[in-house]
């Protein structure tokens, strides 16, 4: 993707003083889907770290609404990747009640992809397959940096909807995986993601188990990925050994934690971003409670992706990636969207900024 790729208008003088009309592309949550390609989203959140450890973009740390009577948050992420000129907002909420009170979707999201000469709205689109998307890609390729190569056994905790890409990622990332283990605090859930999976990557995945504890999935695993909603460590340090890289994925609001905070401090502990891990990733409460400082956070990941900073310094190095999830993720994930949806006609156009 190249600043010069990026369809955006120039409007002429002439055009401006006769209110040129400003259209829209309207793009489903369906139309979305078909249209990102992981192996392309993989580049365009390598090129977001890279973008951000490079001091090229900017990306205000996302603002919250609590719904505490609701247990729920929204939050608002803008962004703007300064030498690609692509901008956008995204709105998103995290509901954990949803799915069993309402049957929805605990994460949706929209996005407004914003035309930086004008700030004229580009495109409206669902960013629910986005956020989904671009966070699988995250731990894929934060454990490109961070762990140690060609990864055998990949642990998952966590059977819901970001398992799903965390597996797209991991496996469009590394072509072949010998053991993927799933665990969830509903055995169920575990079950029907392990069929779903032994269909899906047959040809990627040597052995998929369904395990019973967190224990089981994390002793012994290259990787370990942790997508829940706790709020109480479900990753022990005795279980962690030599070697292993964790992606910890699911605390993104403040209050949240997966791993014991003895792990955080024996490991290489690398964040997304400062302010945002600070206030609500995996490290927020373990800071809050003074068991760990701002001196026990290594570096930031895109440091690492633009070659500032090392990443996996040793194969017995013991690595965490805390992913709070980056605006600039979300907003050039949106550009591919955007762009394939121009070259295939794809989504509405509308006027609906007067």
């Amino acid at each position: 993707m190249r600043a010069s790729d990026s369809n955006i208008p120039e409007q002429c003088p002439t055009m401006a003083a006769q209110h040129a009309s400003v259209r829209t592309l309207i793009l489903t949550g369906k139309q979305v889907k078909k249209l990102l390609d992981m192996k392309d989203v993989l580049g365009a959140v390598e090129d977001a770290f890279r973008h951000k450890g490079m001091g090229k973009a900017q990306m205000p740390a996302k603002v919250y609404l609590f719904y505490e009577k609701y247990d729920g948050d929204l939050r608002t992420m803008p962004s703007y990747v300064e030498d690609m000129d692509v901008s956008a907002v995204k709105i998103v909420n995290v509901h954990p009640q949803n799915q069993k009170n309402y049957g929805m979707r605990t994460v949706m999201g929209v996005l407004v992809l914003i035309n930086p000469h004008t700030g004229a709205p580009l495109a409206f689109m669902d960013a629910t397959h986005i956020t989904d998307m671009r966070t699988g890609a995250a731990s894929a390729i934060a454990s490109k940096y961070l762990a140690r190569p060609n990864p055998k056994v990949l642990g998952m905790i966590g059977a819901g909807n970001q398992a799903r890409t965390q597996m797209l990622a991991f496996v469009t990332q590394y072509g072949h995986i010998d053991e993927v283990r799933v665990n969830d605090i509903i055995p169920e859930k575990s079950k029907a993601l392990v069929r779903e999976f032994r269909r899906k990557y047959k040809e990627q995945v040597g052995k998929f188990r369904m395990v019973s504890s967190a224990r089981d999935c994390v002793v012994g695993a290259d990787v370990v990925v942790t997508a829940t909603a706790s709020r109480t460590p479900i990753i022990m340090d005795d279980w962690v050994g030599p070697g292993t890289h964790i992606n910890c994925i699911g605390a993104d609001a403040p209050g949240k934690q997966e791993t014991d905070p003895k792990i955080l401090k024996r490991a290489r502990l690398v964040i997304d971003d400062w302010e945002q891990a600070s206030h609500s990733g995996e490290i927020n409460v373990p800071l809050a409670k003074g068991e760990l400082t701002r001196e026990d956070v290594n570096v930031e990941i895109g440091h690492i992706v633009a070659g500032l900073k090392p990443g996996r310094e040793s194969d017995e190095q013991i690595t965490v990636f805390c992913s709070t999830g980056l605006a600039i993720q979300d907003c050039l994930t949106a550009k591919i969207a955007y762009d394939a949806a121009q070259a295939q006609k794809i989504g509405r156009s509308m006027q609906i900024v007067l």
